[in-house]
């Protein structure tokens, strides 16, 4: 059986690293997203503010290199962790669409 691991988030660019290539020669981007959104939870409308590591590799990454802080866009991804020291979550993304009117 496979598990579930997608993501889908929203939210603004915060910070990104530089362009930098893997030693196999593909193009990796580290950042971090800015959520901000309304949810429900138990019935109620609940404020949901969160950052994200993310890290994208590929066509990805090269998509990333020109974005400023403050562009806002939609990813999807899986989470894993950030190293075998570090079992803090990162956002693996494997698709990224900018959202118009930034």
């Amino acid at each position: 059986m496979r598990a579930a691991n997608r993501l889908s988030i929203a939210g603004k660019l915060l910070e990104r690293g530089a362009l930098r290539y893997t030693p196999a020669g593909v193009p990796a981007i580290e950042f971090r997203l800015a959520h901000e959104s309304e949810q429900i939870e138990a019935e109620k409308p609940r404020r949901a503010e969160c950052e994200i590591a993310c890290i994208a590799l590929g066509s990805s990454a090269l998509l990333l290199k020109d974005a400023a802080p403050g562009d806002a866009m939609e990813l999807e991804g899986f989470l894993a962790a950030k190293s075998v020291k570090s079992r803090s979550p990162v956002l693996h993304v494997t698709n990224i669409e900018f959202i118009e009117g930034n």
